[in-house]
């Protein structure tokens, strides 16, 4: 399960990098064109930095989950950083969903977003729940 969530990790990293290249598109089909423009308005290179961060941070969630089993190359505080990982998807899955129905601004992108980060946080936490419990046994 951390694999695959890992691997989705790296999916989504690489399409933030191949999104900047039809950046508006992208902005405007995410549904983040208006916080980009008023970033282009403190600097226009300020949405395309912040993707590449983005993109930055879902490359490591990526590798937290497809090396969590690696005997190879173990990372630091890897059961902090799966666990941590979970949450920020779960946090964000449902955070976000709830706060939208409560303010009655709920779009289908989000709701998609939504959806796909709620499935990843669930296959960081039972995957890092069933790695660490039968590591136990």
């Amino acid at each position: 399960m951390l694999k695959i969530g890992g691997i989705l990790n790296i999916i989504i990293a690489i399409a933030h990098i191949i999104g900047l290249f039809w950046a508006e598109q992208m902005f405007e089909k995410t549904g983040t064109e208006e916080g980009m423009q008023k970033l282009t308005e403190i600097n226009h290179t300020l949405p395309y930095l912040l993707t590449v961060f983005v993109a930055i941070i879902f490359s490591v969630f990526g590798l937290y989950g497809v090396l969590a089993d690696s005997k190879i190359r173990k990372l630091p505080f890897l059961k902090f950083g799966i666990f941590t990982i979970a949450f920020i998807y779960l946090f964000r899955a449902i955070g976000e969903q709830s706060y939208n129905i409560l303010k009655g601004t709920t779009t289908k992108p989000e709701t998609i977003q939504s959806i796909i980060a709620l499935i990843i946080g669930l296959l960081f936490l039972f995957g890092g729940y069933t790695k660490w419990k039968l590591n136990k046994q």
